[in-house]
């Protein structure tokens, strides 16, 4: 019998064993997921296959990256279907056209930013320019971008659609515009969300950078995403999926932080999160999950 999880208008069916692998494939831990307008899945992996895509129906379609990503973290797929990826040890952001021809890439040529984040000094001590570790991306309306980062700085980057950095906000902290660990960034509205992981929160501003309102609760909020009715996903490292209006309110959580279990409709470390235009919704996991969970919309 199929698993079900969720309630009413947020109830889902889960897809057991979607996903089909090629021989000497693996899930790996996986950074991010995203679907495109063709309803195609595609998962940003740390495995020596970056960039995985399959049918709807789970079928393997191809795999690319190879040669060009040392750490999947980001991603996100716009609607003409151009690709930005945010390659965390390499400290850069990518954007690719449908064809996955390279249209910039940022950063200072996979320089850490100097925030006193090392590898053996695991601590931002001030704000820094772009990038050190980030985390996520994603587009606002009219083309601009933002660019969360993240395990080693704690600053929302904002870009022209020309990839032109406009101005950054943030410093580390707990109050009001600062970060611990920022981990994605979403615009909708008028207004940014952003996933304060550390601080266990989402914060929200206006797109010039300016704190209006914060949302607590929620248990090392990683991903985000925010469909067409205006309702948003959230991925939580700590075995939970919440679904949220804008307004605050939650709709139901997926998951129980106190069963983190490889068990269909459970979850062990959720860091990806996207929905389809059918409503259908795609979880993707780190730590010891390594997999990807499809939930169809009921």
């Amino acid at each position: 019998m199929a698993v079900s999880v969720g309630e009413g208008k947020f109830g889902y069916e889960v897809a057991e064993g979607w996903g089909e692998l090629p021989d000497g494939f693996e899930w790996g831990q996986i950074g991010a997921v995203s679907v495109d307008s063709q309803d195609q899945v595609h998962m940003f992996t740390r495995t020596n296959h970056p960039v995985m895509t399959f049918a709807r129906d789970g079928k393997f379609v191809s795999t690319w990256g190879e040669d060009v990503f040392g750490d999947a973290h980001g991603m996100y797929i716009d609607g003409d279907d151009n690709l930005f990826a945010v390659d965390r040890a390499g400290n850069k952001a990518m954007k690719f056209t449908k064809e996955r021809k390279m249209v910039f890439e940022l950063g200072n040529k996979g320089q850490a930013s100097d925030t006193g984040y090392t590898a053996d000094h695991k601590e931002v001590n001030r704000a820094a320019g772009p990038f050190n570790a980030p985390t996520d991306v994603a587009l606002s309306a009219n083309g601009d971008f933002y660019i969360s980062d993240g395990y080693g700085n704690c600053r929302i980057h904002k870009y022209s659609a020309s990839g032109e950095l406009l101005f950054s906000w943030g410093e580390p902290g707990t109050g009001p515009g600062q970060f611990n660990l920022v981990h994605s960034v979403w615009e909708v509205g008028g207004k940014v969300y952003v996933a304060d992981r550390q601080n266990n929160r989402i914060q929200i501003f206006t797109p010039e950078g300016k704190y209006l309102d914060e949302w607590g609760g929620f248990l090392q909020p990683c991903d985000l995403f925010v469909d067409s009715d205006n309702i948003m996903y959230v991925a939580e490292l700590q075995a939970r999926v919440t679904i949220i209006d804008l307004n605050g309110n939650v709709q139901v959580r997926l998951g129980d932080p106190e069963v983190r279990k490889p068990e269909p409709g459970k979850f062990i470390g959720p860091h990806g999160v996207w929905v389809d235009r059918h409503g259908d919704l795609y979880v993707s996991e780190v730590l010891m999950g390594q997999r990807i969970q499809k939930f169809i919309r009921k």
